[in-house]
């Protein structure tokens, strides 16, 4: 990250835009490079060297989300072909565990970001709405890796569960609104209660895995 003092300089403004420690930050540099091969930038094939990510059902949209524009906080829709170190920070804050320290609406802030990251992984199509396709694709994929679990179940179960969370939307609609699928503000209220500021963290102090969404 260059000379000592300007390196000082940038983790200090790393550490205003990510909200990381220093210590955090230097720690993920080297788990950056060492993903990148001491490379500037990584690219989607670095990611086939995170254990970890090798037998996750969903991994592909995993690593589809470091390099959605709209994590990285740059566009409404499309994907990079690369991210470099601070591209890398943005989509890792998403993981950022809770602080103790935090008030209330920061802490609503970062239930909120967090689900926004999972909202996009959902919205395959970018279009601001989940589908009934879209949904049954994740929750299919998730249960890809039970064996116990067939095809059609596994439709079945995607099924029912985004019929539960229509009828959580359709209950607040005007009677000439046509459901259209789950926006944002909608998927805000189906979570409502759903602890999902613990589950969606780092460990970083393990340099061998990621731990994501477990």
């Amino acid at each position: 990250m260059g000379s000592s003092q300007s390196m000082s300089e940038e983790v200090r403004e790393l550490v205003s835009k990510t909200g990381f420690s220093s210590d955090q930050i230097e720690q993920l540099h080297r788990r950056f490079k060492q993903l990148s091969g001491n490379q500037l930038t990584i690219r989607k094939e670095n990611f086939n060297n995170i254990p970890d990510l090798e037998l996750n059902p969903i991994r592909s949209k995993i690593i589809r989300a470091f390099f959605d524009n709209r994590n990285l906080r740059k566009a409404p829709n499309g994907l990079a072909d690369e991210i470099n170190f601070e591209d890398f920070l943005t989509i890792m804050s998403y993981f950022r565990p809770i602080e103790t320290n935090m008030d209330e609406e920061q802490l609503e802030h970062c239930r909120k970001e967090k689900l926004r990251f999972l909202f996009h992984m959902y919205d395959s199509d970018s279009d601001g709405r989940i589908t009934l396709e879209e949904y049954r694709n994740v929750v299919e994929e998730l249960l890809s890796g039970n064996p116990h679990i067939e095809k059609e179940s596994a439709r079945s179960i995607a099924d029912g569960a985004m019929m539960e969370a229509a009828s959580v939307c359709v209950g607040q609609m005007q009677p000439d609104q046509v459901y259209e699928g789950i926006t944002f503000d909608d998927f805000l209220k189906i979570w409502q209660g759903i602890d999902i500021e613990t589950k969606m963290h780092v460990r970083f102090l393990n340099m061998e895995t990621i731990a994501l969404c477990h």
